[in-house]
């Protein structure tokens, strides 16, 4: 494991690819996985959200899930150990305003050290659970997807090494995009 793994974690190279049929699957394998190895009254519901759920969109191969926990804490103390030992990257992500943890998520690898999975934890109420309606919004909206995927090629080929600048081109497509699905009559 690198000395900082967050740094790490930012400057791995985004790849886009095209769709793969097989992405559905490995969601579920990985879900079943977790049902296996964790103990079940620290998991609640588990989603496949993000471009790997949109069938036919290209995207990074990098199966994105949704893990419901009744506590953050637990995740630390409880789930980091047993997913560490199994060799996933633990990490978090801060509230915008730094007052908690917003989520804790990990990162699955391959044997050659390629990640396969971002394994999400969150809190039955958090507002992360919004995701689900992009993701639902772009399955929808075939050529919602299709835009999407254009800026996510173009994001990509700009910001190769910099995942944090990669993520935040394709900010306000997101927030568009999630507010229509709101049904925010204010979306841009």
């Amino acid at each position: 494991m690198p000395t900082d793994p967050v740094r790490h974690a930012l400057e791995e190279d985004v790849a886009i690819a095209p769709y793969d049929p097989a992405w559905p699957r490995a969601f579920a394998a990985e879900a079943a996985h977790l049902r296996a190895c964790l103990p079940a009254g620290l998991i609640g519901r588990i989603e496949h959200f993000g471009s790997t759920a949109v069938p036919g969109l290209a995207a990074k191969p990098i199966v994105d899930m949704l893990v419901e926990t009744p506590a953050l804490d637990a995740v630390a103390t409880r789930i980091a150990p047993i997913l560490e030992a199994l060799g996933y990257d633990y990490l978090w992500r801060l509230n915008e305003d730094r007052s908690g943890l917003a989520y804790a998520w990990f990162i699955k690898r391959d044997a050659a050290g390629r990640r396969t999975h971002h394994v999400h934890f969150l809190e039955p109420r958090s507002p992360y659970w919004e995701r689900l309606l992009f993701c639902d919004h772009l399955i929808a909206h075939p050529e919602l997807a299709a835009e999407y995927a254009t800026i996510k090629r173009a994001a990509a080929a700009a910001h190769g090494g910099d995942r944090a600048a990669y993520a935040h081109a394709k900010g306000e497509f997101i927030e568009r995009v999630t507010a229509l699905a709101r049904g925010d009559d204010g979306a841009k």
